[in-house]
């Protein structure tokens, strides 16, 4: 889906991540004080936007913003121009957005019609990185307190004796376009429970501990719709930070049409034509979420026949 992914909201971000710069705090300190720098404020995983989009503070206006941000974090380099985040969480929502002069907070997904992907991208790459540090204040080995370091890439353990290393975490997960054994052409679409009723979208499941991707694809469509895939193929990902995903889709063939939905995570699956998915589109519905990847997939699908 090489055409799809150009075009995948969250994907494509100009930065460049200068890794080696982590290392230098006393190099990023001083980019916090370099005219060309910007800094990104966010706020509970919000944006801080103002009639033209997200803000985008410059260096002569940051002391008072990183004096009350939890966290500045390094995102990398646009051209020469360093790309700093920070993170507003402690204040209430109205300090937060006054203090940079912005109009609201609002949540990327909501903003990505909006944005270019590369933009969408970056912010959903702050928000990401933020909300893992608000998560891992404290070392899961010994409680104590862990501090930040590596330009926001890494936190320490400060406990006597251990000094764990926490890194970001990535929490993989599968989304696939099941489709029927033989013709007429149909893919297999769930309703999911919490969903609207009426609303049917790709089935998914997270990786679990010792699986491949192509593991997880074949234990998920057998656990919660009760049906059997073969020829797996890998289509494309997603980075997805809401808060810590990674969405990797695949198409696979069923065995056979019969389906067992789990009635927990799914209530009900059924299989849909072109056509039938062509008529709901030209009703108002959505094929899936219009910044996902399953979206491109099943727009992929109908164009395909």
């Amino acid at each position: 889906m090489d055409a799809a992914e150009r075009v995948l909201a969250y994907g494509g971000g100009w930065l460049d991540r200068a890794g080696p710069l982590r290392a230098d705090p006393a190099r990023l300190e001083a980019l916090l004080t370099e005219p060309t720098t910007v800094v990104l404020p966010l706020w509970r995983d919000r944006c801080l936007v103002d009639g033209d989009g997200p803000v985008r503070l410059t260096a002569d206006r940051t002391s008072l913003v990183r004096a009350a941000a939890d966290e500045t974090v390094f995102l990398g380099l646009d051209g020469d121009a360093a790309v700093f985040a920070v993170d507003l969480s402690a204040l209430n929502e109205r300090s937060a957005v006054e203090m940079v002069g912005a109009a609201r907070a609002v949540d990327v997904r909501a903003l990505v019609g909006r944005l270019d992907p590369a933009e969408a991208a970056v912010q959903a790459y702050a928000r990401g990185l933020l909300h893992w540090h608000r998560q891992s204040r404290y070392c899961g080995a010994c409680g104590a307190l862990a501090v930040a370091g590596g330009g926001g890439h890494v936190r320490t353990c400060g406990g006597a004796g251990c000094g764990r290393l926490l890194f970001p975490r990535i929490e993989p997960a599968v989304i696939v376009l099941v489709e029927a054994p033989g013709p007429p052409d149909r893919c297999l679409l769930a309703w999911h429970a919490g969903a609207p009723e009426g609303s049917y979208s790709t089935l998914a499941g997270f990786v679990e501990v010792g699986e491949s991707l192509e593991d997880a694809v074949r234990r998920e469509m057998a656990e919660e719709a009760g049906v059997t895939v073969t020829d797996v193929t890998y289509q494309g990902s997603q980075g997805w930070p809401f808060p810590a995903g990674l969405m990797v889709g695949f198409r696979a063939t069923a065995t056979s049409e019969e389906v067992r939905v789990d009635g927990v995570e799914l209530l009900e699956a059924r299989w849909f034509t072109r056509a039938e998915l062509r008529e709901r589109v030209a009703a108002g519905r959505q094929l899936g979420r219009v910044d996902s990847i399953d979206h491109q997939m099943l727009g992929q699908w109908l164009t395909a026949g």
